[in-house]
């Protein structure tokens, strides 16, 4: 507000939002932010109204329209342009000062920021165009490393999705992989430290070297040993801190061509779960173990853990973009018990009901990246 409509105004403050607010985070993430322009003019014409008519509310009626381009659309910034004039305007009418210099000059302020915030919000809206061209080529890079796996083999069902952070073009290090071979059904899912190209070709390197060994490796542990010497070898080409600090946590899984049991390797990934008849089931490593690219610094080698895999149970790998997932109070999501209690058809409703989960959670805010990896042993199906 001001001190006198003729004379110097107290300075203004105007509500800017980041760009990223609008562009790089989903909508979601603005939740009521959305009606602040609104606040803004109500607040504007009551406290216009109701004070002595050397105050003025102008601060707020620029503030409006500035604020709609910041989080709204083109639209919307020109409706709060619009209703930020038209409450300046009515106000100086009723205190009378529409006729003179000093009113005119006022709803002269109002009427250029509000054109100014029509013309922000345009350069916003192609600097937007622009990002999601470049997140669409990067989701395309993303897919091609990662293909999509069949849906089903032998007696298990299998469902994957990958959750995208829409806050920027950087293309995330989370991976997955689904590998039918002579030793039983193999996968792996992990998280490669950092984003960007790096990330990506640390993440080609995984999948393949996971792809190979996993047909020529007959125990797990050998798999993850092939693995971490592949990601040790792409770490060394790398310069500066990525050289030294580059790291992959993963948890590989193989499922047997017959019996009722599940190997993990987990190598300091956040743990599988296993979810029967309403029960979860959250599958600690027997002893902890360094992410891959790191064994060197340990001198224990990897070890298996054995787990009952009974027919109807599902297996879920995820990364932690799931576990560190929050809510507006700062609460982080926890799988085990949300899932807990709850029974799905298999692991396509399975994924589905946790995605939509973590977006009531999080309010549609997802901060980062996630893989999801789950597989379901039929009931009653003939193991291969």
């Amino acid at each position: 507000m001001s001190d006198g409509r003729h004379g110097t105004r107290r300075a203004e403050r105007y509500v800017r939002a980041p760009s990223a607010g609008r562009g790089g985070v989903g909508r979601g993430c603005l939740g009521h932010l959305q009606w602040l322009p609104v606040l803004l003019l109500v607040v504007g014409v009551v406290l216009d109204y109701n004070t002595p008519p050397h105050f003025s509310a102008e601060a707020l009626y620029t503030a409006a329209p500035m604020t709609a381009a910041a989080l709204l659309s083109l639209r919307a910034t020109v409706l709060a342009g619009l209703g930020a004039c038209a409450a300046d305007a009515a106000l100086l009418v009723h205190f009378g000062f529409l006729g003179d210099s000093g009113g005119r000059s006022e709803l002269a302020a109002v009427a250029t920021v509000s054109a100014l915030a029509v013309v922000v919000s345009r350069l916003m809206y192609y600097s937007d165009v622009r990002l999601q061209s470049a997140r669409r080529v990067a989701l395309a890079v993303q897919r091609a490393v990662l293909p999509e796996p069949p849906a089903s083999i032998g007696n298990l069902r299998i469902a994957v999705r990958y959750q995208s952070a829409v806050q920027d073009a950087q293309i995330g290090g989370d991976l997955y992989a689904v590998q039918d071979t002579p030793h039983g059904v193999r996968c792996v899912v992990g998280d490669v430290r950092g984003k960007g190209m790096e990330a990506v070709k640390a993440v080609d390197v995984a999948v393949g070297a996971f792809r190979e060994a996993a047909e020529q490796e007959p125990r797990l542990t050998g798999t993850a040993g092939r693995l971490d010497g592949a990601l040790r070898r792409e770490a060394e080409r790398r310069a500066g801190i990525e050289r030294t600090e580059g790291f992959v946590t993963a948890v590989l899984a193989e499922i047997p061509p017959s019996g009722d049991a599940l190997r993990l390797v987990n190598r300091g990934h956040p743990a599988p779960l296993l979810l029967h008849g309403g029960a979860v089931r959250a599958v600690e490593p027997s002893e902890p173990a360094l992410p891959l690219a790191l064994a060197e610094l340990g001198a224990d080698e990897d070890r298996a853990d054995t787990v009952p895999f009974p027919p109807g149970t599902t297996l879920l790998l995820y990364t932690d973009g799931l576990t560190e997932a929050r809510n507006r109070a700062g609460v982080f999501y926890d799988p085990a018990a949300r899932l807990s209690g709850r029974d799905f058809s298999g692991p396509e409703a399975l994924l589905d009901a946790l995605l939509a989960d973590v977006g009531r959670h999080t309010g549609g805010c997802i901060t980062d990246d996630m893989a999801l990896l789950a597989l379901t042993r039929d009931e009653g199906a003939e193991d291969r």
